[in-house]
């Protein structure tokens, strides 16, 4: 029988094959990484550069087509991607980069702020400027950049201003307001693998596996599927220097969850994108599909959800509790804005799993308790007992904007 994993299993020794080929010194091979317009997914394209990057400041903007990504018109389609996040590859190994970038809509203006000759025009690639001397300017509301023209030798001045699908861009803003207070994040990403049938993985095509409760945290080939991809994605996370800081099988079967941080202000956001990037990337080495809908299967199966860890500097120390409870009553305050900062479609794919079943809270009630992991906030036993620490935002769904929920829990506990 001819499947997926005998294609896999021919493939894969001849792509190691070529990637142990060797490249040219301070040649290196840059995937820049981007959010595409559902707000969930991710894209990426490789560039080669002929320097060690060391950060994402010395990187060339790039631009892709985005009416092939929900991101712009066909009649005015180039997005600008903005490197602001480097990360090591453990795909390509060596020196070689991915890069997570911002998406920017820009009108450039020609301008013809300096004629190079034949002998320099050569040496620059479409980028800003030239990359040891590192000339971006960022601007809160805007990017003012300059961008050689190889072909023209002409300077052009872009204004370019955040895309209507960059989150980052004001989670950025938000975080550095708040940066003496020191948020700290810990985000828990549920996820289902799938099968290229679309149907969960390991699953019996004709039915259903054994009722919920072996799989949570389970061991053995009846209990857990797909481990090896979850391995495999965990050391690609450390590889790349993703602040990965665990793992586990969930409580539906072929339901995984990974946990990143803690991380402080924009970091969190940055890194749990790029571990999803890392999680799809391993698993289609696989030929296996990674689901992050809140909901993937109706009934009586537990959705999946993006739980998330915060504390703030006075949260975390002694009598940190009563920052902790006045942050709660903020957040219960918000309740609705907060729904539909939670998932990319503000709560209809939420809808589907906060129902006040499977470990859920209702989406249309705000409840918080000390243990309890059907309320809206959980505050942690030990928390409780110790009177400082941390509290748990149990809304936000599995395929949500860490950029948009992070910021909206800084902005309704730390700034309003």
């Amino acid at each position: 029988m001819f499947t997926n994993k005998t294609v896999l299993d021919r493939r894969l020794p001849c792509v190691h094959r070529y990637l142990s080929l060797p490249i040219p010194d301070n040649t290196t091979q840059c995937m820049y990484v981007w959010i595409d317009g559902t707000g969930e997914h991710v894209r990426a394209k490789t560039k080669t550069v002929d320097f060690i990057p060391k950060s994402p400041s010395e990187l060339p903007i790039w631009n892709f087509d985005g009416s092939s990504t929900g991101q712009a018109e066909g009649s005015n389609s180039d997005v600008y991607l903005y490197p602001v996040a480097l990360y090591r590859d453990p795909f390509r190994l060596g020196n070689n980069k991915l890069v997570l970038c911002e998406t920017l809509q820009a009108q450039p203006q020609a301008r013809r702020l300096m004629t190079l000759g034949p002998t320099d025009a050569s040496r620059h690639t479409p980028c800003l400027g030239d990359h040891a001397s590192s000339k971006r300017e960022v601007l809160i509301k805007r990017k003012d950049v300059r961008w050689a023209d190889p072909t023209s030798g002409i300077y052009l001045t872009l204004r370019a201003c955040a895309l209507h699908t960059n989150f980052r861009h004001t989670c950025k803003e938000v975080m550095d307001k708040a940066a003496e207070q020191h948020p700290w994040f810990g985000m828990e990403q549920e996820y289902t693998l799938l099968d290229s049938d679309q149907h969960p993985f390991g699953w019996p095509k004709n039915g259903f596996p054994g009722p919920q409760g072996p799989y949570y945290c389970g061991v053995g080939a009846s209990k857990v599927y797909a481990r090896d991809v979850v391995e495999s994605h965990y050391r690609a996370c450390l590889y790349a220097g993703v602040m990965i800081a665990g793992t586990n099988a969930e409580v539906m079967p072929s339901q995984w969850e990974f946990q990143v941080g803690p991380a402080e202000g924009i970091r969190m956001g940055d890194d749990l994108w790029m571990g999803r990037f890392l999680l799809h990337r391993v698993a289609e080495d696989f030929g296996i599909n990674v689901s992050l809908d809140p909901k993937p299967i109706p009934g009586d199966w537990n959705g999946a959800g993006c739980h998330t860890n915060f504390s703030t500097l006075a949260m975390r120390e002694k009598g940190g509790i009563t920052h902790i409870e006045k942050a709660i009553e903020k957040l219960g305050s918000n309740h609705a804005h907060h729904i539909k900062m939670y998932d990319p479609n503000e709560g209809r794919d939420n809808s589907r799993r906060l129902t006040g079943r499977h470990e859920t809270s209702s989406i249309h009630d705000f409840s918080a308790g000390v243990a309890n992991r059907g309320a809206s906030i959980r505050i942690p036993r030990q928390v409780a007992e110790e009177g400082y620490g941390y509290l748990e935002d149990r809304r936000p769904s599995s395929n949500c904007d860490p950029y948009r929920v992070t910021e909206a829990i800084v902005r309704t506990t730390c700034l309003d």
